[in-house]
């Protein structure tokens, strides 16, 4: 059975400052992501592409979906599998080529999730998981690229 759900969001432009796009470096990249009920994300293109270096920009946004989809499904198949996670952070990160055109595509993303446990006995399978949770990864299945694990598993004292 397909369940199907669906996402809105609105997207604001609030980057003009004063004379709209009238010339390629007169305008600003900055903008804003609206979801009902949500902290307003506050959104730029990277700083390569003429962008407010301390806003997010899509590429950022893009490679912390990929790691927090990873991360929510691996911790839900690690409480299945009876494995206690404390701890979880991930570094992660991608790699993306611009293309002759001046478009870009990311290449790979590699998690390099630091996973804290409670037990030594589950360090072999809580490593495993991390293969299920990318088979699972709603975000993962949606790309069109690689996404690489390299899980580092620590047991607690």
């Amino acid at each position: 059975m397909n369940k199907q759900h669906n996402y809105n969001l609105t997207v604001k432009w609030t980057g003009n400052t004063g004379t709209g796009t009238s010339n390629y470096k007169e305008f600003e990249r900055n903008h804003s992501i609206f979801v009902a009920n949500k902290t307003e994300i506050l959104g730029s293109s990277d700083p390569a592409f003429r962008g407010d270096k301390t806003k997010h920009n899509p590429e950022d946004m893009l490679l912390a979906s990929i790691s927090s989809c990873h991360m929510l499904w691996y911790l839900h198949l690690c409480a299945v599998a009876g494995i206690i996670v404390t701890d979880y952070i991930d570094n992660a990160t991608g790699i993306m080529i611009e293309t002759a055109n001046g478009g870009g595509k990311f290449t790979e993303a590699t998690l390099n999730p630091i996973v804290t446990i409670t037990d030594i006995l589950m360090t072999e399978k809580a490593n495993e998981i991390h293969k299920k949770a990318n088979e699972l990864c709603f975000v993962a299945n949606s790309l069109n690229f690689p996404i690489y694990h390299i899980p580092t598993c620590i047991i607690t004292s």
